[in-house]
């Protein structure tokens, strides 16, 4: 099975893997993206390969520090 692969703005290349019909994981597929992030699913659109390139960024924005809220650490003082 292949997965969807967008390259975002900054050059790193991801690859969207459908977890479930509400969450989607973004895996790095070079060194430069850092670590996979699980975002929620579109609910327009089930199938990541349907989702334009700016989609994705925007999708990969929401979770991935673009203006989304960070969580503290509770093992953190």
């Amino acid at each position: 099975m292949g997965y969807r692969r967008f390259t975002d703005r900054d050059g790193a290349t991801w690859e969207v893997r459908d977890v479930s019909r509400s969450e989607w994981e973004f895996v790095p597929t070079s060194a430069a993206a850092g670590r996979s992030v699980r975002v929620r699913a579109p609910t327009y659109e089930s199938d990541p390969f349907e989702l334009s390139t700016e989609e994705c960024q925007r999708l990969l924005d929401s979770e991935h520090g673009g203006g989304g809220t960070k969580r503290k650490s509770p093992f953190l003082d």
